[in-house]
């Protein structure tokens, strides 16, 4: 028999690696936790054992966070997962991607001890609780788009206040990626990248089911993102007689998806019916407001000190009329004064007059100069002119001597 090669450590590791994991990639293993050990980068790790055995195991922080579970020394639980060979160490773990109690009692304990802890934390505080908004615009629904609930809602609305606008953000309800998918929404409808997209009131809302089918509502990292929304958050898990940490959480808890939608707008009957009260309000508070300020109108115009300005102006328009009167007066008897020297100095002027001069005989002598008051400005040959006081002749001088 020959003997076989020698394999280096890592060689041999390698191959046990890829047998081992290749046999058993998925495994269910029930055990007891001992050497429980969170690390400050959020991941467990502990060791599974029984009386005969013991298996390393971790649980990776994203896979910590969604098992509400505490995880502690003593307890039994039911770990799924795929075997992996650790090279560094020599050793095989478990990697889960699942752990829970191993009966209905252990995950009622585990249920109650989250509550305690977020009863502690101040979770289900009221006074934390946001108020609803009264007239909401825009309402995010993160539900199942398929089934009962959505089109219960949306009939609800149609019914109730069409005028909201509705948002789906569709997630699953259930199964592993449950948890992720509500989470995602939640997040979504607090920050959304379109503005438009942010809704003024969050319904969460789910159908009946078993308590494995709510089992993503009791989970921690939904509590928590419930917890965290800037945004009002309505609850309606299940039938009325169900209760998950998601409705303890919540701003508000419906007893069913209807009755969520009912809450989250008001009745647009009411609404109208509350308006036309309100302006009919406003209405006989206007015309009562009117009438008090139309009888101070009337108080102050028969008053005194209102009236006065009003006899002072009487008075002055009085004493402006005997005014131009008298303006006028004067002026007719100034007027009389010009006309009279008008008319004597009209009468010297008649006085003056040629023409009646050259009535009484006169005549006016004239040549191309001028008119002549000299004889001896003439000399023989001149020729001038005669007006009389009908009319003018033309004659020339004869002799030469002007004496």
């Amino acid at each position: 028999m020959s003997t076989p090669a020698a394999q280096s450590v890592s060689d041999l590791t390698r191959a046990i690696k890829n047998e081992l994991e290749s046999l058993f990639p998925c495994v269910r293993v029930r055990g007891e936790i001992s050497n429980c050990k969170q690390h400050s980068s959020g991941h467990v790790y502990l060791t599974l054992k029984d009386t005969e055995a013991q298996l390393p195991a971790v649980i990776w922080k994203s896979v910590r966070s969604r098992f509400p579970l505490e995880l502690k020394d003593g307890i039994e639980v039911i770990a799924e997962g795929r075997l992996e060979v650790y090279p560094p160490a020599g050793r095989y773990q478990l990697i889960c991607t699942s752990i829970s109690g191993t009966g209905q009692g252990a995950q009622q304990q585990a249920l109650a001890e989250l509550i305690a802890r977020l009863a502690k934390a101040g979770y289900f505080d009221p006074g934390r609780k946001k108020p609803l908004p009264r007239i909401p615009s825009r309402i995010g629904l993160i539900t199942s788009p398929t089934g009962a609930v959505i089109r219960d809602m949306s009939d609800v609305f149609a019914r109730r206040f069409p005028a909201a606008s509705l948002l789906l953000y569709p997630v699953q309800v259930q199964g592993e990626r449950a948890v992720e998918s509500v989470i995602r929404a939640l997040g979504f409808f607090n920050d959304p990248p379109i503005p438009e997209h942010r809704p003024d009131v969050i319904i969460l809302a789910r159908g009946g089911g078993s308590a494995e089918d709510l089992q993503a509502f009791n989970d921690e990292a939904v509590a928590e993102a419930i917890f965290r929304s800037r945004i009002p958050v309505i609850s309606a898990i299940g039938h009325e007689t169900d209760l998950s940490v998601a409705d303890m959480v919540a701003d508000l808890r419906a007893g069913t998806p209807s009755i969520a939608a009912e809450r989250a707008v008001p009745d647009r009957d009411e609404l109208l019916r509350h308006i036309d009260s309100l302006a009919g309000r406003q209405a006989i508070l206007m015309e009562g407001k009117i009438s008090g300020a139309q009888l101070q109108v009337d108080s102050i115009c028969g008053s005194y000190a209102f009236n006065r300005p009003l006899l002072m102006l009487d008075q002055m328009e009085d004493r402006l009329a005997a005014t131009g009167k008298e303006a006028a007066r004067a002026a007719s008897d100034k007027l009389r004064q010009r006309e009279m020297l008008f008319d004597a100095a009209a009468g010297r002027l008649a006085m003056l007059d040629v023409r009646r001069v050259l009535k009484r005989g006169f005549a006016l002598i004239s040549d191309r100069d001028g008119y002549v008051t000299s004889g001896r400005s003439l000399a023989a040959g001149d020729r001038i002119g005669i007006e009389f006081q009908d009319g003018s002749r033309r004659a020339e001088i004869t002799d030469g001597n002007g004496s």
